[in-house]
């Protein structure tokens, strides 16, 4: 099968995004990282085909993306909407939240996240 994750063509993307998280973004990554959620590790700015997704957990297929104000337009949504119907067609898991969710509401953000596990939840956390 041709190589899906992390094509190299992207890598510095990637890295370019990872050094420049959103304030969401780095706030979330803070409760994800070092397997830190359910004993899952994740990764931040992972690529699958042409995307380029904020969190991915290998293990259980999930990605996660945080939308920001830009996701209000009806383009934005249209193309987030493509983009998820994609990436689940290739068996991959996508949940969406906005910025503000993380901030305002993290237990039931990292709630939602661990529901989404497909095998057992570790104990811790």
């Amino acid at each position: 099968m041709k190589q899906i994750h992390n094509k190299k063509e992207l890598l510095t993307k990637r890295k370019e995004l990872r050094k420049n998280l959103t304030p969401a973004e780095a706030f979330l990554w803070k409760c994800l990282k070092a397997k830190q959620l359910g004993g899952r590790r994740f990764q931040k700015q992972h690529s699958i085909k042409s995307y380029i997704v904020d969190f991915y957990c290998a293990a259980e297929k999930l990605v996660i993306e945080l939308d920001g104000e830009v996701h209000q337009s009806s383009n934005v949504q249209e193309y987030d909407e493509k983009r998820t119907k994609e990436l689940e067609a290739l068996g991959f898991t996508v949940i969406r939240f906005e910025n503000k969710m993380v901030f305002d509401k993290l237990p039931s953000v990292l709630k939602e996240i661990k529901d989404n596990f497909k095998r057992g939840a570790c104990s811790n956390n």
